[in-house]
């Protein structure tokens, strides 16, 4: 098992999850086991995948797999069938955080087509591709950005995509809006957190009342001109928001569950 692959017991939680093959006969040479390793280890690596080493198997095989699963929705229903099985065990802390990334897209990408259903393999996948393919021109060249809320294990539990250039503050309702963990038994999905951390990024009056709206409460800090200017108004300018500098965050250990299949690197 090289660094990185899936454990024993990672495994077991795993199997049962997965799609039940359709061939009757002789087992596969390449178990599907050792080609999520490989989808896993190019996920986090970032090689491209005819560099996956060759113990993981011909890397034709290792990318029809994951992009199979990607265009039926198999991976969405592996994910969000262990965040049930996680936080049905008490494993998820909903306390989440709310931040985003930048990724600089690939030279290539300059060149994808402006209509994604004209591609030579159009994107597939139970989600609609946006428009803009998630690409966009920034500061730091032509781009994508991730917004992602996780919880304190530092598993995902939502993400949002768009453009470089798009704002941060605009997608913190869409980023929350996406949070949905189904219960194992019955009762409705899990949607809201009991708390929501992030920086000074999403200290606008819209994000705030959105989370008033729905009775999350919030650490986020206020930006030094908001506070300017609720001075200047004086007993107009209304209270400034509660925020604890010194209130320590609760992580804690990845839950078992959800570390079964963390393809997001």
């Amino acid at each position: 098992m090289g660094r990185g692959d899936l454990t024993d017991e990672q495994g077991a939680v795993l199997e049962p999850l997965l799609p039940e093959g359709t061939k009757v006969g002789r087992p596969p040479v390449w178990p599907r086991r050792r080609l999520i390793d490989g989808i896993r280890f190019r996920v986090r690596t970032g090689v491209p995948w005819r560099d996956v080493p060759a113990e993981y198997g011909p890397w034709g095989r290792i990318y029809d797999l994951f992009r199979r699963w990607q265009r039926d929705g198999t991976w969405h229903r592996i994910f969000t069938r262990l965040q049930s099985l996680a936080d049905a065990k008490g494993a998820i802390t909903w306390d989440l955080s709310v931040d985003f990334t930048v990724c600089r897209a690939h030279q290539h990408a300059a060149g994808a087509r402006r209509r994604g259903d004209l591609q030579k393999e159009p994107p597939g996948g139970v989600f609609t591709e946006p428009g803009d393919h998630g690409l966009g021109r920034s500061r730091g060249g032509f781009t994508t950005k991730l917004h992602l809320a996780v919880e304190q294990g530092q598993k995902p539990m939502s993400i949002v995509v768009t453009a470089g250039q798009r704002g941060d503050s605009p997608q913190f309702e869409s980023v929350l809006e996406k949070v949905r963990v189904p219960r194992i038994g019955p009762g409705r999905p899990r949607v809201r957190p009991n708390r929501v951390r992030a920086d000074k990024a999403y200290a606008s009056r819209k994000s705030r009342a959105y989370l008033r709206r729905r009775g999350i409460r919030c650490t986020i800090p206020d930006k030094a001109d908001q506070a300017r200017n609720r001075r200047k108004r004086g007993s107009h300018g209304g209270r400034p928001p509660r925020f604890d500098s010194v209130a320590p965050p609760h992580y804690d250990t990845p839950p078992a569950p959800l570390a079964a299949l963390d393809i997001t690197g």
